[in-house]
């Protein structure tokens, strides 16, 4: 069981806010209210799609872009430049590092340089007990069900759900990364933890 409490603590130690909600619904409601009157970029994320915190954002006095709602060719570039970024983590280890891996990098350069705010929401399913652990989940858990969904032509997602370490086009894990601590280009980067399981 995630010991959402110490992984908490160890983010906190290594200069991340750290947040822990018992419910999703607790957790959309601080992202509502805390986005208020700002750009928003919001990077492909099936806990971010759960949350239903889109519509509520745009209903805001915000500007909000996310590729999966809005199919423009520049979408992913503007979320990059926006002043908050929001998505979730692969693996987030009760040690205090996160794991993202991504296909195209779109996501996981919103997180280290653009925005100044960064929010990952992360369900207690995606804490893994160290950094191996973490980067093990990253790999063979959320990309290949990450793959499934998107239903590539790769070895994950059409046999057994784990890393083959192929070099097919369609993967969606060729660029993996690992924060140690906040990027200092990030003026505040924020992980909400919460108890139920979240995404991929």
């Amino acid at each position: 069981m995630a010991d959402l409490e110490k992984t908490r603590k160890n983010l906190e130690n290594r200069g991340f806010h750290a947040h822990v909600f018992a419910t999703g619904a607790e957790a959309a409601e601080y992202l509502v209210q805390t986005l208020q009157k700002t750009s928003i970029g919001i990077g492909g994320s099936v806990t971010i799609d759960t949350l239903g915190v889109y519509d509520r954002l745009c209903a805001g006095d915000n500007e909000v872009f996310w590729h999966w709602k809005n199919r423009a060719p520049d979408t992913r570039e503007r979320a990059g430049r926006a002043e908050a970024y929001l998505c979730s983590a692969n693996g987030v280890s009760e040690t205090g590092e996160i794991v993202n891996i991504d296909g195209c990098g779109n996501r996981v350069t919103g997180t280290i340089y653009g925005p100044q705010r960064v929010i990952l929401v992360v369900g207690r399913n995606k804490i893994a007990p160290d950094l191996n652990a973490a980067i093990d989940r990253a790999r063979n858990v959320a990309a290949p069900l990450n793959a499934r969904r998107l239903k590539r032509n790769t070895p994950c997602a059409v046999g057994e759900p784990r890393c083959h370490d192929c070099r097919s086009r369609e993967k969606v894990c060729g660029v993996m990364t690992v924060f140690f601590m906040p990027p200092i280009s990030v003026r505040e980067f924020h992980v909400l933890l919460v108890n139920e399981e979240l995404g991929y």
